[in-house]
């Protein structure tokens, strides 16, 4: 019995030693919603925290979309989730997450279509979305625009606030905001920039883009990201300061997001290097037949170097290839805006025809006869012609 009592005491004591030499992880608490129906909790979704790309911790959400995890690493900018359920897109968004609440969108299946997910933190209580486009500007007062709706408004914090662009017309120009309505007579606050605010962009199953809101910005209104009349998404990520609600819903607002005002990002030597080298592992995985692999490559060689236009042109094939034909085309229109040197005339050509494909084969006739002319503009090639022919033959002009 003696003995029995010391090596219970012993072990008592070495994991006192233990506890006390180790800082444990506080549990990480989220909730997730659907983006495109108020308050509806999610259950069933997959909730993983990943460090650095190799420890992590899973849970399930319940059947309030809530869930707890107990990971052995920090709640901080190093971590990431990754929440995931059949039907919805999957979304990865960068830690501090505990006490979050998040949204997840379901699978779109429209070639020109769009989603736009707001979310935030506890305060300011009423951020709202904007979108404006030639003869639209959809928002809380104005909730349906020309294929175009706000599916979700939200006004006691968090979010989600949801927007939908059923189709994208071509030649037209999108701007989106973010209009911290809380604090509309301020335009001095920083409650925007301290309220944790991100924007997911969806484009069919796939988040394609993820803005933070800056925290060093002071004023109530944040120009997030423009859609260019060609399809190319173009960042602000900026904050300024609007004077009044009534401004904002006129010329004030009509006025952000210039092209002149583009943010312009440059990209360090060493994050080129290693882009060439992940989009080179890239195309190993594609010639191997292993889409997903060579997807993830792409865009990890994409996050290091938003420039390279090769490696969206590459995303491109393994999307199209992939089947997930929507984001094939948000990658190839990246890929001709970014076209440069000798080959940008044989790379606009191609992405272009790709897209022609894509609309082809989903008998948007008028759609691909706008793309295979685009191609034969940049270079001549017989199979542009027949295309446009084809097009032609099924009544397009």
């Amino acid at each position: 019995m003696k003995l029995r009592l010391t090596k219970t005491a012993l072990a008592s004591a070495a994991l006192s030693l233990l506890m006390a030499g180790a800082a444990v992880a506080a549990p990480v608490s989220v909730q997730i919603l659907s983006a495109t129906i108020k308050d509806k909790k999610i259950d069933g979704a997959t909730v993983t925290l990943q460090k650095n790309g190799e420890q992590s911790v899973s849970a399930t959400t319940d059947a309030q979309g809530q869930v707890k995890l107990a990971p052995a690493f920090g709640d901080d900018a190093s971590t990431l989730m990754i929440v995931k359920k059949p039907g919805y897109s999957n979304l990865v968004v960068k830690c501090p997450c505990d006490g979050a609440t998040y949204a997840i969108s379901p699978v779109m299946n429209n070639l020109d279509g769009m989603r736009i997910v707001l979310n935030w933190g506890a305060s300011p209580r009423d951020l709202d979305s904007h979108i404006v486009y030639p003869n639209n500007h959809v928002y809380f007062v104005n909730k349906r625009g020309a294929d175009a709706n706000l599916d979700v408004d939200d006004v006691d914090g968090y979010g989600p606030e949801t927007i939908t662009l059923e189709r994208k017309h071509v030649g037209q120009r999108y701007v989106y905001a973010v209009h911290d309505f809380s604090d509309a007579g301020n335009p001095n606050t920083r409650n925007l920039a301290n309220s944790g605010a991100k924007v997911f962009v969806y484009v069919g199953q796939t988040l394609v883009r993820t803005y933070y809101v800056p925290t060093s910005g002071v004023g109530n209104l944040w120009t997030v990201f423009a859609v260019t009349e060609e399809g190319e998404f173009q960042d602000f990520n900026t904050i300024k300061g609007v004077t009044s609600f009534e401004r904002l819903q006129t010329s004030e607002f009509a006025g952000v997001g210039r092209a002149a005002d583009v943010q312009a990002v440059s990209y360090s030597s060493g994050n080129q290097d290693s882009a060439k080298r992940l989009n080179s592992q890239g195309e190993s995985a594609y010639h191997a037949g292993n889409l997903d692999e060579a997807i993830s490559l792409y865009q990890q060689a994409i996050e290091l170097n938003g420039n390279y236009g090769q490696a969206y042109s590459n995303l491109g094939l393994a999307f199209q290839k992939a089947n997930r034909t929507a984001e094939a085309m948000w990658a190839n229109r990246k890929a001709i805006a970014l076209a440069n040197g000798p080959t940008a005339a044989t790379v606009r050509a191609s992405s272009h025809y790709n897209n022609g494909k894509i609309y082809e084969a989903a008998s948007q006739w008028d759609d691909a006869l706008r793309e295979y002319r685009a191609a034969l503009a940049e270079k001549n090639n017989p199979t542009y012609e027949k295309a446009i022919a084809r097009m032609q033959q099924n009544g397009a002009k």
